[in-house]
């Protein structure tokens, strides 16, 4: 059996129609009719389930909700713009003035900007830390945390996170862990490690393609018992658990976040992103088996590539225990020098120089000189660019042939 084979049928019979229309609907009114008053007061106070305004959701996008929900096991799902609005969302439906996110591992440059410099200007702290710094991460808890932040695989550092261990330390002190999975949907269930939400950058590897942006938020359901959103640090929470239970988180993120800062993800793009969500387990099983055949290659032949399948890295055994499925579509190579990248990258015949990653074809960017310029050396440093690195995204094609191009390419 394949990897992600439970996936295929549940995405195609989930996503496809059984009577008219096979292709899902795009609905593309900006606005909905109520009908009548009685019904537009329903749907304002939640209790008429139909369609508010676009700003707050549409019948394609929840289209889309509703099979990411099922993908990962979350009451509920909104789906965003893009990547970065679905952070946003899930930060700052949560956090206010004088509150503090603890940052985890190797981070997007985006999302580190996000964290460092816009949040600092509306008086939120984040202090970050690497993935191994578990005794470090547990003290720094305090009355203010809000938030543990991490990306299932850094991106472009490819340090792995002991995330049930990360997990551990955040229930124990009822602090929200959100996981960034975009990297490895399908690979990993965030939300079955112990996360209470998990975001995606759709425009990745779940849509596949390079056609569409777009994000996601997954939310787990508030539990009848004892839960963290029930305490005092998140009282902001505490209306809509009251009024909407289980899936209270999912009101809290659209009137707090949704409503206010228009994130929304557009129907054409929510549509487009479910044409890839209809092959992704089909494609992750392949780039799995791919990025370990040609790290494997490259390595044997002297470069120096940093991927945690090999034994050479700090995180193989974890790799081992934990990523089973694997971790991803990406890699790094160093040729150590910044010169030494761009003739690598001039010489490639595969590679598409982009920002991008999760494509169907093979992605490569110089992270030093694009992504990560702006930034200090020691932030450099602590995020693992040096001034040689190029980030690889496998894509699709033949691996030999990436192997022989990226050879090639390294003058090997």
């Amino acid at each position: 059996m394949q990897r992600f084979e439970e996936f295929t049928t549940q995405f195609v019979q989930s996503i496809g129609n059984k009577k008219g229309a096979v292709s899902p609907t795009v609905t593309g009114s900006a606005s909905f009719g109520y009908g009548d008053p009685e019904t537009a007061e329903g749907i304002f106070d939640g209790s008429v389930k139909e369609p508010l305004y676009a700003r707050m959701g549409n019948p394609t996008t929840a289209r889309l909700e509703q099979v990411l929900a099922e993908m990962d096991g979350g009451v509920g799902v909104i789906a965003t713009s893009s990547g970065m609005a679905a952070t946003a969302l899930a930060t700052m439906s949560l956090l206010k003035s004088g509150d503090e996110i603890i940052s985890v591992g190797g981070l997007f440059g985006g999302t580190y900007s996000y964290f460092s410099e816009t949040l600092s200007r509306f008086g939120i702290t984040a202090r970050f830390f690497d993935v191994d710094a578990l005794k470090a991460i547990d003290e720094a808890v305090n009355e203010h945390t809000k938030i543990i932040f991490l990306e299932s695989v850094g991106n472009p550092n490819m340090r792995l996170p002991d995330i049930k261990a990360i997990a551990e330390i955040a229930n124990r002190h009822k602090v929200v862990l959100i996981v960034d999975n975009t990297i490895t949907p399908l690979s990993l269930s965030p939300l079955a490690l112990g996360a209470d939400i998990v975001i995606y950058s759709t425009t990745k590897v779940i849509s596949g393609n390079a056609s569409v942006l777009g994000g996601a938020a997954v939310f787990r359901a508030i539990s009848d018992e004892d839960d963290k959103f029930k305490t005092r640090r998140y009282q902001e929470v505490h209306k809509f658990i009251k009024k909407m239970g289980k899936a209270a988180l999912i009101g809290n993120a659209k009137k707090r976040a949704m409503r206010d800062f228009g994130m929304s993800a557009n129907a054409y793009a929510s549509y487009l992103t479910m044409l890839g969500l209809e092959t992704l387990p089909l494609r992750m099983d392949r780039i799995v088996d791919s990025v370990e055949t040609v790290v494997k290659a490259l390595d044997a032949k002297g470069m120096d590539i940093n991927h945690p399948s090999l034994p050479s890295h700090a995180h193989h055994e974890r790799y081992k225990r934990d990523f089973a499925n694997g971790c991803g579509t990406l890699f790094t190579i160093d040729m150590g020098s910044k010169e030494a990248a761009y003739a690598f990258l001039e010489r490639s015949k595969i590679v598409t120089i982009t920002a991008n990653i999760g494509d169907s074809r093979t992605l490569a960017l110089h992270m030093a000189s694009t992504i990560y310029s702006d930034f200090d050396e020691n932030i450099k440093e602590f995020l693992g660019i040096t001034p040689g690195l190029i980030r690889v995204s496998v894509g699709l094609e033949r691996p030999e042939d990436i192997i022989d191009d990226l050879t090639f390419a390294a003058g090997l």
